[in-house]
């Protein structure tokens, strides 16, 4: 029976994760497929010839490289942007001694329950009444500050010594050389941790891109692949292919950084 019940504990993950790799195996098999081939009943799994034509057609007719470029400049901005702003939030929250911190951190927290789409209509309107609609500025601005981030950040800074700080301060230091030279390498698996998040989220959205950017040069590539869609619906191939490109980074920088991801998520959350 325990032989049993340990086979079922280790085969049923083995079984959900094979279950869910076999569409994302499919998408990238059928972005190699000749046109039409992947609409064949049963669908193939595996490409009779498989081409590269599917791709070189994104990059040459349709100018996903372009697209590509937006969401490198839009995604890199913010997930640099995130940490410096959220890291030095978090840190004053967690370590700066300050009138009102911890009623200001308390009503920051109550911000989690508020669904991000309800502030973009407002946001747009600041933005539109600040010539910033239709720029890279604009995209990045929801990006900067997060309540998520501050909080992650301030829950792993409580774990750092006030002893620490308090010699760095008598020998002369200023809070931002204190936070720059002595924190940020301490808090750096929760920094890469928050970085991950701000890739993941930025690479991905798809709703304010298509809000804030009017100009189809300047949008994102799931904005890109959602027009692709609406234009080659029948292209089951070209459409799987850009689905691959979309992917392919965000799915990269997680599994390149997956240990310090859990390792961050695990630390923070015992902190304090």
């Amino acid at each position: 029976m325990r032989r049993f019940a340990s086979v079922a504990f280790h085969l049923l993950p083995i079984v959900g994760a094979v279950l869910t790799l076999i569409p994302l195996l499919w998408m990238i098999a059928a972005s190699f497929m000749a046109p039409g081939e992947a609409n064949a009943v049963p669908p193939p799994f595996w490409p009779k010839d498989p081409s590269w034509g599917r791709y070189v057609a994104l990059f040459t007719r349709l100018d996903m490289a372009r697209h590509f470029l937006n969401s490198v400049i839009v995604t890199v901005g913010a997930t640099v942007l995130s940490v410096l702003i959220n890291g030095m939030a978090g840190y004053a929250f967690g370590k700066l001694r300050f009138r009102g911190r911890d009623r200001i951190f308390g009503a920051l927290v109550t911000g989690l329950v508020v669904p991000a789409q309800i502030g973009m209509l407002p946001l747009f309107l600041l933005l539109r009444e600040l010539g910033l609609v239709n720029t890279y500025a604009g995209v990045l601005i929801p990006y900067l500050a997060s309540v998520f981030g501050i909080f992650l950040i301030r829950q792993y800074v409580l774990g750092v010594p006030d002893d620490l700080l308090d010699a760095a301060r008598i020998d002369g230091a200023g809070e931002f050389r204190i936070f720059w030279t002595i924190v940020f390498p301490i808090i750096r698996p929760i920094l890469v941790t928050l970085a991950t998040f701000s890739f993941l989220g930025a690479w991905n959205d798809f709703l304010w891109p298509l809000i804030i950017l009017t100009d189809t040069s300047k949008q994102t590539l799931p904005v890109a692949l959602a027009n692709l869609a609406g234009e080659h619906v029948q292209d089951t191939e070209l459409m799987m292919a850009g689905a691959v490109i979309t992917i392919l980074p965000a799915l990269l920088v997680f599994l390149a950084f997956q240990r310090t991801y859990v390792r961050g998520i695990t630390a923070g959350g015992v902190k304090g």
